[in-house]
């Protein structure tokens, strides 16, 4: 099986978006181009419901194919990395379906498997899970609610930096906020294969303004396709240096 590349996008939130089209929208579509969305929403930590604006997590990470959490300030790092390690094995497992159907029918899922078989499977999903390629992009909601969780927000992005990067595969992250100064969503670091020189960065960003989540996960999913654009530009640059 064809190990590829797993695309995400990590959203970072504490509130309903106010500002453009409906998010839930944008991650289906997301979706549909193979990055799976998945959200994390950021409570503070003396809050004891969760805000009606909340409720929103869940239907994008729903939409979009992914994993949704809410969590308190003090808990965000370990959730970092759980959602993103639990996203890989999520589309793995889905790509491990699909394969399966074609082998054994459109009837039959892994769960029909006797439970040894089953277990063969699982291993091999966690070993895809080591090997395979991530590409992340990271979306974090500076709006001015957000300003004392910023901090915290950094540290756990360096810990997941830290933790992936003990995986075998490739690893490559940019990170975006949302609302840009003066578009809905600004670049804080382009694709790295570690988020270690985010602490330069993190204190520059201001917090304030409106959350227009559905445009900035438009603008994330239009990342990719720019890598990918990227890639293939150089390497023909690189055909043409050896042809010359």
């Amino acid at each position: 099986m064809k190990k590829g590349t797993l695309k995400q996008i990590l959203l970072l939130t504490d509130g309903c978006s106010n500002k453009g089209e409906d998010p839930s929208a944008v991650a289906a579509l997301a979706f549909e181009q193979g990055i799976s969305v998945n959200v994390i929403g950021i409570l503070d930590d003396d809050q004891t419901e969760h805000p009606q604006g909340l409720e929103e997590v869940e239907q994008i990470a729903l939409s979009g194919g992914g994993i949704s959490q809410l969590v308190y300030t003090k808990a965000l790092s370990q959730t970092v990395q759980m959602v993103t390690k639990q996203a890989m094995t999520q589309t793995l497992q889905g790509f491990v379906n699909a394969e399966l159907k074609q082998i054994l029918g459109p009837e039959q899922t892994m769960e029909d498997l006797a439970p040894d078989k089953r277990g063969e499977i699982m291993e091999v999903v966690e070993d895809m899970g080591e090997t395979c390629d991530l590409e992340v992009v990271v979306l974090v909601d500076t709006s001015a609610s957000m300003r004392d969780k910023l901090l915290t927000v950094k540290e756990a992005l360096i810990d997941l930096s830290i933790s992936l990067n003990a995986r075998i595969g490739r690893n490559r992250f940019c990170i975006f906020s949302f609302p840009g100064r003066r578009k809905d969503i600004q670049k804080v670091l382009d694709w790295s294969p570690r988020l270690d020189n985010i602490s330069s960065v993190f204190p520059k960003l201001s917090s304030g303004g409106v959350t227009p989540t559905g445009p900035a996960l438009r603008e994330a999913m239009y990342q990719f396709s720019k890598k990918s654009l990227l890639r293939s530009l150089h390497k023909d640059d690189a055909s043409n240096i050896e042809e010359a």
